[in-house]
């Protein structure tokens, strides 16, 4: 079973996307991506 990376809204804080998670990757994944509860593209940072 593939393991899923939570990318969260740096702004409200909300869950938005879930991206397939590489192996044996140690970078945090930070991409800017459209919130639908800010209504903006902001920054989403990979969760723990």
């Amino acid at each position: 079973m593939a393991k899923k990376v939570v990318l969260n809204c740096e702004k409200c804080g909300s869950r938005n996307y879930t991206f397939p998670a590489k192996e044996g990757s140690t970078v945090r994944l930070e991409l800017k991506k459209f919130c639908s509860h800010c209504n903006e593209h902001t920054v989403h940072k990979q969760t723990l």
